[in-house]
């Protein structure tokens, strides 16, 4: 079945039919600030994000998030409610509002200092406190009492995202045993060895098996998830069915490779109005039959942009034809710039960035230009339209949802991919071409293969991947997860 809106918009009503739609996450899918115009929106930047908004605008339902914007609460109702999208409604917004201390400890300190470099190989590592688990606790706990109020007594599937919410399955399951319970894990899952340094671990494992289903990007990380519960909790784990057996309830554990809006990326890439903004960014970089690459990442450690850079001054030290004519374009928002491995990595890309430059520049060409800035979708897509190639160099990701915009993104069937081994979205992909973020120079004769690649090896590899992108959709990850919601029913 090639899955689109439609089909899952009616696949989601017979399932659904007297049922509580719920999805739970930490970040919201828009975000409230005031302007000279008033109070406007932004849609923050966040693959999770991306990826479940279609979902909401063709199923409905209440989407539950935190409430960060400066001006989130001056648009809701006094049941904290606000109908989304704000120029079409489609769906119920739900915010959970948090204090400073929560914020800091749930989200800045055990979320992103504690579970995320646990879950990600970058070598970084992980910082566990007593007072951020206990502010990560309390916060499942609020998110628990929203979900259990958004039911209203009736029955319901609750989808739950990513790894802030590792407690909250169980905690809805003890007050809600008839809810459906689903969770997809955004991120890798860490090795048994790696997960062993949790103090935490036997809580979050036995929280996450209050899922009916858990959700990871690949079989690998559900091999994973597999051998830490047979190895650190009291569970029967069944390696044929992929599932775990606990207090009596089975959860099963499913690789759901996520994906994008394929088709509305590609519509927007279509439009004039993309075509127009793609022409005026390449002008500005045609100036001596430049070639233009870009990258677009938030400012993480995880996403290999310091090697990124790396390679470019290791391409450019061994092919010098191409000094003066190719730029490289790193976009994308500062993050989590409360976390200080954070402050430290956006001044160690900034700082490399200058060292590189200053050893290539010459009068009116540099070879890496970076914007810390938020993009919308719409000057996303004009960029990947403007570039020759795209650069993902995870050292290591979940999927990465950027190499599969760009591909959306080609509706011209140019451009090359490089994209990193470590990316989940290599398994999906192989005719990208691959790299190895810690290997430079490999990484720069990829960057060379990339710009001297015949035009017809560029059209028969996008072509590819474009059909697969297509193919393996946002709208077919969602229906395939409320397919086994619908059996645990």
């Amino acid at each position: 079945m090639n899955w689109n809106k439609e089909i899952l918009k009616n696949f989601v009503k017979k399932i659904i039919l007297d049922h509580q739609f719920i999805v739970v996450s930490c970040r919201e899918p828009y975000l409230h600030a005031y302007s000279n115009q008033g109070v406007t929106y932004i849609t923050p930047a966040s693959g999770m994000a991306t990826a479940i908004m279609p979902i909401m605008t063709a199923c409905g339902g209440v989407w539950i998030a935190h409430g960060s914007g400066e001006a989130d609460r001056e648009v809701v109702d006094e049941l904290d409610h606000i109908a989304v999208p704000p120029e079409d409604p489609k769906y119920t917004l739900r915010r959970v509002w948090l204090s400073k201390e929560e914020e800091d400890g749930f989200y800045y300190g055990y979320a992103n200092e504690g579970l995320w470099p646990l879950s990600h190989i970058v070598y970084s590592r992980p910082t566990f406190r007593a007072k951020d688990w206990e502010m990560y606790r309390r916060v499942n706990e609020k998110f628990c009492e929203a979900v259990i109020q958004e039911l209203h007594g009736k029955p319901g599937f609750v989808f739950i995202q990513d790894y802030h919410f590792s407690l909250l399955s169980r905690l809805i399951k003890n007050k809600r045993p008839d809810v459906v319970v689903a969770q997809f894990w955004h991120i890798p899952w860490p090795n048994r060895e790696a997960f062993r340094v949790c103090p935490h671990g036997d809580d979050i494992l036995d929280g996450l098996l209050g899922n009916d289903i858990l959700g990871f990007h690949l079989r690998y990380h559900c091999l994973n998830f597999l051998e830490t519960i047979n190895h650190n909790i009291e569970a029967i784990v069944n390696y044929e069915r992929f599932s775990v057996t606990r207090y009596g309830r089975e959860s099963l554990i499913r690789a759901f490779p996520i994906s994008i809006d394929f088709a509305a990326i590609s519509e927007i890439a279509s439009s004039e109005e993309t075509e127009k903004r793609s022409a005026e960014i390449r002008g500005d970089f045609r100036v001596r039959d430049k070639w233009l690459g870009v990258g677009i990442d938030r400012i993480d450690y995880t996403k290999g942009i310091i090697e990124r850079f790396a390679a470019i001054d290791c391409f450019l030290e061994k092919y010098p034809a191409f000094r003066g004519k190719f730029v490289f374009m790193q976009l994308g928002p500062i993050s989590r710039i409360r976390i200080p491995k954070y402050r430290e990595y956006n001044d160690a890309v900034y700082r490399v960035m200058v060292e590189i430059n200053d050893k290539w520049k010459l009068k009116d060409w540099q070879p890496i230009i970076m914007k810390k800035i938020h993009l919308s979708l719409g000057e996303v897509v004009a960029y990947f339209r403007a570039a020759d190639l795209c650069i993902v160099s995870s050292i290591h990701d979940g999927m990465n949802l950027v190499a599969k915009e760009f591909i959306a993104a080609r509706v011209d069937h140019d451009g090359v991919l490089l994209l990193s081994q470590f990316a989940g979205a290599a398994r999906e992909l192989p005719e990208a071409l691959m790299i190895n973020p810690l290997a430079v120079d490999q990484f720069a004769d990829q960057i060379r293969n990339a710009l001297e690649m015949s035009p017809e090896e560029k059209t028969r590899r996008m072509s590819k991947m474009r059909n697969s992108v297509e193919r393996n959709n946002v709208f077919r990850w969602a229906g395939h997860i409320l397919k086994e919601m619908k059996k645990e029913r």
